[in-house]
Order: C-alpha cells, then sequence, then structure tokens
C-alpha cells in the first residue's frame, strides 16, 4: 500500500470500511524505526479498491496498545486508527470477542465463556469505533462494518447518524437459536445488528439463524429475508466471500512456483503420495481429526510411510490465550507418536510445521499435494479449499473438505466428509487418494469454473450492490440464498 502519507484527517469520506484492524500492519525496522505495510490477506485486497477509488476511509485498530497514531494516507485510502488499552485489548479483544463470541457461532467446539466486564469493554470499544465513524462519514455516506468484534456499531451508528446507509458481514458462522440464547447479551447484540441495513453472512443458513432471531427473540414481523424493525427494513442475506481467484492461478502457475512444488517432494523423498493441511492453529480448524485419520490408516496397513506422506502447517495463533498453548501441545505430541511409531530412517510420516509461511511457499505447497485435507468442526467459509482450488491450473489433486465449513456449499465436487466421523474420513481420504486422472481433472475443473465466476471482487460488488438497492428500494425482497 504505497505512499504512505501523514495527517489525512479522513473527514466527509463517502465510503467508509469499520474492521477491528486497520489494513496495515506497523514493522519496526532493525534500526527502531516504524513503517506502515500493507496487511496480506483477502479482505484488504477486497475492499482497498472500492474504498480508494470512492475517496473513502478504514476505521480500526493498528494492533498496539496505548494511544493510536494519528489518521494517515495509504494507497489512496484514509486510515483513521482507533486506541485500545492493554486492559480492552484483554477484555475487549482476547475475552468477548475470542472467548465468549468464537466459541459460541463456532457450535460451542470449546465452551464459551461470559464476563460481565468483558462485555462491559465490548461495549465501551464499539462505542468508540461508532464514535469515530461518525466523525469521518460524509452525509449520506455507505458504511460497511466488519466482523463479530463490532456487532454493536451498525446500531450505535445509526444513533449517532441516521442519514448513513450502514451494511454489516459477518466473517464467521452465525449459531441457531438454541445455540445463540446462552449469550446472556443476547438481545443487545441482536438490536446491535438491526441497526444495519443490510446483514451479510457466509451462507444461507445463517441468514435464516438471524432472521428467526429477531421473529422470536424481538417478536419482529419478517417476510421471507426482510424484518421490519423501527420503522424500516432491514435485510439479511448470504454472500459467500472469496480470494483472488486470478491472481493466485497465475502465482500458483508461474515457473517460479511451480519447481519450487517439484523441489518439495524431492525434499520430502520423492513420495508417491502427498497429503496437506494449512490451517490457523485453532481448536474449530479439526487438526487432530486429520491426524487420527492419517494415523489409523497407518495403522490398518492401508497407507504406508514414507510412501504416503502428510504435511501439515499450523499458523501460530493466539498464543496468549492457555486454550491455545494446550492444543498446539496436544497436536505436536499426536505428531511425535505418529512419527515415533510410523516414521522411517528416510523421513518422518507427518511433517509439521508451526509457523507462518510466505504466500509464494503456500502456493508451491499446494501445487505439491496430492490431496487437500480441510477438515474444521465448523468454519465461517474456509479460504485456504479455495486457494487450494484457484492454485490447480494443472486440474491435478483432489480436495478432502468438511461439510461444516462454508466453502462446501460451493466446492461440491470436493470429497465431503463429517469431520466427527473419523471413518468416514479415512473412507473419502483412501477415495481421493486413489482416484483416477480423469476424475479428479473433472472435479478440479468445475470448482475452478465456479471460483473464477465467484471471486473476490463478486463478493465485494454484490454486496455493495445489494446494499444500494436495499436503501433505493429495490432490494427489500427475495430468498435470504441469493
Amino acid at each position: 500500500m504505497g505512499g504512505i502519507q501523514q495527517d489525512a484527517q479522513g473527514a466527509d469520506s463517502p465510503v467508509v470500511v469499520v474492521a477491528n484492524r486497520l489494513p496495515v500492519d506497523q514493522i519496526t525496522e532493525p534500526d527502531g524505526t516504524t513503517r506502515w505495510q500493507r496487511s496480506p490477506g483477502g479482505l484488504v485486497t477486497a475492499l482497498e479498491p472500492f474504498v480508494a477509488g470512492r475517496g473513502g476511509a478504514w476505521v480500526g485498530w493498528s494492533g498496539s496498545a496505548g494511544e493510536a497514531p494519528e489518521p494517515f494516507e495509504s494507497g489512496g485510502v484514509s486510515l483513521v486508527p482507533v486506541p485500545l488499552s492493554d486492559d480492552e485489548v484483554d477484555g475487549y479483544y482476547e475475552g468477548m470477542s475470542n472467548a465468549s463470541l468464537w466459541p459460541l457461532y463456532h457450535d460451542v467446539v470449546e465452551k464459551p465463556e461470559y464476563h460481565r466486564r468483558w462485555w462491559d469493554t465490548y461495549v465501551k470499544v464499539n462505542r468508540r469505533f461508532a464514535d469515530r465513524t461518525a466523525e469521518v462519514a460524509a452525509d449520506g455516506a455507505i458504511v460497511w462494518v466488519h466482523d463479530y468484534q463490532l456487532q454493536l456499531v451498525p446500531a450505535l451508528l445509526r444513533q449517532r447518524r441516521p442519514d448513513l446507509t450502514v451494511g454489516f458481514f459477518l466473517h464467521i458462522p452465525f449459531p441457531p437459536f438454541e445455540l445463540f440464547t446462552q449469550l446472556p447479551w443476547r438481545s443487545a447484540i441482536v438490536e446491535g445488528l438491526l441497526g444495519a441495513d443490510l446483514v451479510g453472512f457466509q451462507r444461507p443458513s445463517a441468514a435464516v439463524n438471524f432472521v428467526q432471531l429477531a421473529r422470536r427473540l424481538h417478536e419482529l414481523p419478517a417476510r421471507g429475508n426482510a424484518i421490519e424493525y423501527e420503522g424500516r427494513i432491514v435485510t439479511a442475506r448470504a454472500f459467500p466471500i472469496s480470494i483472488d481467484v486470478r491472481s493466485f492461478d497465475r502465482l500458483a502457475g508461474s515457473p517460479d512456483v511451480v519447481a519450487r512444488a517439484e523441489e518439495i517432494r524431492k525434499e520430502l523423498g520423492n513420495p508417491r503420495k502427498l497429503i496437506l493441511g494449512v490451517d490457523r492453529l485453532d481448536y474449530t480448524k479439526g487438526i487432530g481429526v486429520r491426524l487420527s485419520a492419517f494415523e489409523e490408516l497407518l495403522a490398518d496397513g492401508v497407507l504406508e510411510a514414507p510412501d504416503t506422506v502428510m504435511v501439515q502447517v499450523a499458523t501460530p495463533s493466539r498464543e496468549r490465550v492457555e486454550h491455545y498453548v494446550h492444543m498446539r501441545e496436544t497436536i505436536e505430541q499426536q505428531v511425535g507418536h505418529i512419527n515415533g511409531v510410523y516414521g522411517t530412517i528416510g523421513g518422518p510420516a507427518v511433517h509439521y510445521f508451526n509457523q507462518s509461511m510466505p504466500r509464494e511457499e503456500l502456493a508451491a505447497l499446494y501445487r505439491a499435494a496430492d490431496v487437500m485435507l480441510v477438515t474444521p468442526y465448523r468454519d465461517g467459509m474456509n479460504l485456504v479449499a479455495k486457494e487450494y482450488v484457484a492454485a490447480r491450473g494443472d486440474l491435478g489433486g483432489a480436495l478432502v473438505l468438511s461439510e461444516f465449513a462454508g466453502a462446501a456449499a460451493e466446492l461440491k465436487q470436493a470429497f465431503l466428509v463429517n469431520p466427527h466421523d473419523i471413518a468416514g474420513v479415512k473412507n473419502q481420504l483412501v477415495r481421493a487418494l486413489r482416484m483416477e486422472p480423469a476424475e479428479g481433472a473433472r472435479r478440479m475443473r468445475a470448482m475452478r469454473r465456479h471460483l473464477m465466476r465467484h471471486d473476490l471482487d463478486h463478493w465485494a460488488s454484490s454486496f455493495f450492490d445489494a446494499l444500494r438497492a436495499q436503501v433505493s428500494g429495490d432490494g427489500a425482497e427475495g430468498a435470504a440464498g441469493t
């Protein structure tokens, strides 16, 4: 995001994105000086052109506790930092967002914790985000609020600035009535989201869950995916997020990446089959499931190492949280056990990396892998599955995908699995490994065709178009899944 300039105030912005994080990271150089660098990740790639092309602003936290930097410009976008103290990072981010809402919204894979102090901090920080947004948005501006950390912002913003058009998008799953209603502050969250004109979700079922909550918790009239609330129509719809498919396709097909993919297989001892997992280290991702399935197949004699090996990349995540530390230790013990029993002098059965990897290296791994194993217990979308398909311009490889990932609704030619059923995961993994190349090419071609049509730009455009239509009165009807 070149061309960073200080003192861009961001006032009177016609388009404002509001997210927990700014689209830049602060980098400290060896000499102690700091600079801002564009963040990796899909959201930045998708939204930056929309915001920059309209002279817009991005409101978010810098990622460091303490005083916020002054607003500045980057890549044609006015960046408006919101300050968070250490206590607020602890209560709003680590606490309420990641220890209460995250596990609840992911089907209570781990038990959520509810503390009033966390909630009070969450409310306080959401107010601060709303205040900052209200200051920088132009008259009649379009504001797009993102994700579970900021669910109160739409209503708070509407109180402050009723002239604004407000959209909200939830990147993670949204739970059914029976789960959501255990949240002590359930009514406040629903009311917060109802402040938006358009509430977007990854899957149609999530939109249905939200409409049901509004009807049953608040006794609001609803027709289809449209809810009547305080004299307005609020629409809930699915907008499955995607990736920059063509960019990833070009990267994975570049001579350097193709050569690196061959090199990776050589470094692994030229196995006949290579199974790959790439995840953030999180209990929702089902890393243990795929390790257990692979171990049982080795024990059953169906697979043999080093003829078939597995590579698992687990990017470090939330390392300050005890839960995550324990999970990492458990996975490392499982990897150690498998390698102790089934590894050979030639090399381990599982190659495990608890580290971040550059995009080019990931693309080479995708290109090298015969089977991609994606087994979350619950996932809003899972963009790794889409990256793998985008990387396979050679029409090689096979995708084994949890039916509880949002991507399963789109990538129908994947080998779908229930991650709670180890026997089923094993069967589908063996099918994927033994599939005829012609069948694999047919499946991959169909998935790639879908992704090319439903890329990142399509996601952002469709949300903006639906938000404009909603406000102009054209978007209040229709099915939740359109």
